[in-house]
C-alpha cells in the first residue's frame, strides 16, 4: 500500500516542471527538502505524500478556500486587536488572504479532500500557504519562518478543531448561494412551461394507469412547486450554520487563546465574509456535534429526490417516438446509439436522475461520519465536507444543465395528448356527475370489450351529444371543481 501511494502521488506531478531550488523544512517528525517554486511546506508535503487517495483536492472547491482565507484574516484581525500578534504580520497574513480571496494561489492548496487527521492537513496546508506569501509581503523569503510562522501566528488563537469546521460551514453558506440560484431557475423555467402549456388536456396516471384528465400546465406546475418547497428547505437548514466555534480551539475550552477571542473573532469573520455569524452558544458541542452537516445534507437529498422523480417523468412523457408515450418532446441532444440510426435518448435528465442518485449516496455517508464523532470531536469532517460541498457543486451545475438544455426547450405533443384523452378508459370518471355511476360503467366495460372508445361510445348511444361532450372536455372544464 505504500508503494501503491507513493506511485499515486509520483504520477500527480508534472512531466516538466523545473524548479528554482529547495528549502529546506522541519516538523516534528523531521526535515524535508521542499521546492521554493511553492508555497506549501513540510506537512502539506507529507499529507500529500500520505493521502494519495481520490485525486481531488482542496483546490477542486474554491468556495473552501475562500472560507479559510477568511478565517485566518479574522484570525489575524483578533489577534492583533488582542495583543498576540504584530501589526506587521497581521497586515501580511491579511494581505496574503486577501489575494487568495481574490483567487490567486489556489492551486497551492494540494492535499486531497480525503484524509485522515479530522482536517489538520488541511489546516496547515492553509496556514503555509499563507505564511509563505505573507513573508514575501514582509520582504523575506519563504520558508524563513522566525519572521512569519505557520502554526505560532498564522494559527495563532486557532485549533483546527475549530477553524476547520467553521471553514466547512462558511464553504456551504456559499456554496448554498450559486445552488438556491441554479435551483431557482429551474423552478421558474418549470413555471414557464406550466403557463405555455396549461390549454395542454392530458391523461393523469397513477401507479403507471390511466386516470383522469388534466393539463400539462397542471403537471409542471407541480413540478415548479416542489423544487420551490427544496429551496426553502435548503435555505432554513443553511440557516443554523451561522453559528460557529470559532475561539473553541482543540475541544472548545478555548485553551491558548486569549480573553475575548472567541466573540471578537466571530465578529471580524462576520465582517470579512458578509455573513451574519454567530458564536455557538456552547463551543464544547459545537465541536464534537456534527448534527448540522446532517441536516444540510437531509435537505439536499430531499432535493435529490424531487428533482429525479420529475426527470423519471419527463422520461416516461417523452419515450416513445412511435411505442411510448410520447406526450412531450424534449429537445435532441445528441445520437442515442452507436448502432440503432435515428435513436434519440433523454441524456440530460438521465444525468440529472445519476447526479441525484450521488446526493442520496452522499447523505448516508454524512450521516455516517457524523455519528463516527467520539468524545470531543468528530474525526469524519473532511468525508462530511467532501460529500456536502461536492454534493452542492454538482447538484447546481445538474440544475443549470437541466434547463438550458432539456426543460427551456420541451415542447408538447398536443395530438397525441388530445387522442390519449378520448380513447383513454379514465375519461369516463368524469362523466359520472353528469350520467351516473352505473352508467358510466356499463360504458366502461363495453369500451374495455371493444377496443372503442368512451368518446365515440358516449356519441353512438346519445348519452350526450358532441357540443356537450367537447364542453366537458374543455381543460378549464376538466381541471377545477365546477357546476354540473
Amino acid at each position: 500500500m505504500r508503494i501503491l501511494n507513493d506511485k499515486i502521488f509520483e504520477n500527480k506531478k508534472s512531466d516538466d516542471v523545473v524548479t528554482s531550488g529547495f528549502r529546506l523544512e522541519h516538523d516534528s517528525l523531521g526535515t524535508r527538502d521542499i521546492s521554493n517554486d511553492v508555497y506549501y511546506g513540510v506537512q502539506t508535503q507529507r499529507a500529500m505524500e500520505n493521502f494519495a487517495i481520490s485525486g481531488v483536492h482542496i483546490n477542486n472547491f474554491e468556495h473552501m478556500i475562500e472560507a479559510l482565507a477568511m478565517v485566518k484574516k479574522a484570525a489575524a484581525m483578533a489577534n492583533h486587536e488582542l495583543g498576540r500578534i504584530d501589526q506587521a504580520k497581521m497586515e501580511a497574513i491579511a494581505q496574503a488572504c486577501d489575494e487568495i480571496l481574490y483567487g490567486k494561489l489556489h492551486d497551492q492548496f494540494t492535499v486531497d479532500m480525503f484524509q485522515g487527521g479530522a482536517g489538520t492537513s488541511t489546516n496547515m496546508n492553509a496556514n503555509e500557504v499563507i505564511a509563505n506569501r505573507g513573508l514575501e509581503v514582509m520582504g523575506y523569503n519563504k520558508g524563513e519562518y522566525q519572521y512569519l510562522h505557520p502554526n505560532d501566528h498564522v494559527n495563532c488563537s486557532q485549533s483546527t478543531n475549530d477553524t476547520y469546521p467553521t471553514a466547512i460551514k462558511l464553504a456551504v453558506l456559499l456554496s448554498k448561494k450559486n445552488l438556491v440560484r441554479a435551483m431557482e431557475e429551474l423552478r421558474n423555467c418549470l413555471e414557464r412551461k406550466a403557463e405555455e402549456f396549461k390549454d395542454v388536456l392530458k391523461m393523469g396516471r397513477t401507479e403507471n394507469q390511466d386516470a383522469v384528465p388534466m393539463t400539462l400546465g397542471q403537471e409542471f406546475s407541480a413540478y415548479a412547486v416542489m423544487i420551490d418547497s427544496a429551496i426553502n428547505s435548503i435555505i432554513q437548514a443553511a440557516e443554523a450554520f451561522r453559528d460557529v466555534n470559532m475561539g473553541a480551539t482543540a475541544i472548545g475550552t478555548g485553551i491558548n487563546s486569549p480573553p475575548g477571542y472567541a466573540s471578537l473573532v466571530v465578529k471580524k469573520l462576520t465582517q470579512v465574509s458578509g455573513f451574519q455569524l454567530r458564536r455557538a452558544k456552547n463551543l464544547v458541542e459545537a465541536t464534537q456535534n456534527a448534527g448540522i452537516f446532517v441536516h444540510m445534507s437531509a435537505n439536499l437529498k430531499l432535493a435529490a429526490v424531487q428533482i429525479s422523480k420529475i426527470c423519471n417523468d419527463l422520461r416516461w412523457l417523452s419515450s416513445g417516438p412511435r411505442c411510448g408515450l410520447n406526450e412531450i418532446n424534449l429537445p435532441p441532444m445528441q445520437p442515442g446509439s452507436s448502432i440503432m440510426p435515428g435513436k434519440v435518448n433523454p441524456v440530460i435528465p438521465e444525468l440529472m436522475n445519476q447526479i441525484c442518485y450521488q446526493v442520496m449516496g452522499y447523505d448516508t455517508v454524512v450521516s455516517m461520519a457524523a455519528e463516527s464523532s467520539e468524545l470531543e470531536l468528530c474525526m469524519g469532517e473532511p468525508i462530511i465536507a467532501f460529500d456536502l460541498l461536492h454534493g452542492m457543486m454538482i447538484l447546481k451545475n445538474g440544475c443549470i444543465t437541466l434547463v438550458a438544455r432539456c426543460i427551456s426547450g420541451i415542447e408538447a405533443n398536443r395530438d397525441m395528448c388530445q387522442r390519449y384523452v378520448q380513447t383513454s378508459i379514465g375519461l369516463v370518471t368524469a362523466l359520472v356527475p353528469v350520467i351516473g355511476y352505473e352508467q358510466s360503467a356499463s360504458i366502461a366495460k363495453e369500451a374495455l370489450k371493444t377496443g372503442e372508445s368512451v368518446y365515440n361510445l358516449v356519441l353512438e348511444k346519445g348519452v350526450l351529444t358532441r357540443a356537450q361532450l367537447d364542453e366537458m372536455l374543455r381543460p378549464e372544464n376538466m381541471t377545477d371543481p365546477r357546476e354540473i
